[in-house]
């Protein structure tokens, strides 16, 4: 799948240079902007947090949205890269499925501040960087449609073709509800026990006749 990558200049032409400083600012403005917030944060406090002057930050960047688009391009590369990790090609669609949902569950639990964080200040990015994040999210979404498609294939999951699409934002879904309810569950539950009973639920109703929408004869 083509990245569309927002493209910002940097007065450093060196490409490994401009990386492993942008990833440099990004460690930085993650903390920080997960205490404080992205409005509250300054361009002065990030150059500190991440060890650089701030005439030497800006010439990786141009303005504070930017550090803000690259925090949330890193989360989601990195969201992306582990789910990837979980899916094998010689496993079913169920085996994959069952892998990259506890993959799923499992980095949400571990990325939870991040994650609530892109979900709070993606407003705050300019219009071509907010279509790139929201395109990020679609394709890790696009890899849950993926194992769905190959189950369906494969006869290991019972699903309408048709329904795969919304089965996989549903899966999204489950898995960032622990991020965005996680004050509440994880009173009764621990992680483990939330991906257990997901998990069980989702391949109970993935492996029955008549799932995703056939009507009944």
């Amino acid at each position: 799948m083509s990245r569309r990558v927002k493209s910002i200049p940097s007065m450093v032409k060196n490409p490994r240079l401009v990386e492993r400083r942008r990833r440099q600012i990004v460690l930085g403005a993650c903390r920080l902007f997960i205490e404080k917030g992205f409005h509250k944060t300054t361009t002065r406090e990030i150059a500190k947090a991440c060890g650089l002057s701030i005439g030497t930050m800006y010439e990786y960047i141009q303005s504070k949205e930017d550090v803000l688009y690259l925090v949330c391009e890193y989360i989601h590369d990195e969201l992306e890269s582990r789910l990837k990790e979980a899916v094998v090609d010689t496993d079913s669609g169920r085996e994959s499925l069952a892998k990259a949902v506890a993959q799923h569950f499992r980095v949400m639990g571990e990325m939870s501040d991040y994650v609530l964080f892109i979900y709070q200040e993606t407003k705050s990015l300019p219009q071509e960087a907010m279509r790139y994040v929201l395109s990020k999210e679609e394709e890790i979404t696009g890899i849950f449609e993926k194992i769905l498609c190959k189950g369906i294939r494969d006869g290991t999951l019972r699903l309408d073709p048709s329904a795969a699409k919304l089965m996989a934002h549903n899966i999204m879904v489950m898995g960032q509800m622990w991020t965005f309810r996680r004050w509440a569950l994880a009173k009764q539950y621990s992680l483990e026990e939330y991906t257990r009973y997901q998990t069980a639920w989702l391949l109970h109703d993935l492996t029955t006749e008549d799932t995703g929408g056939r009507e009944n004869g």
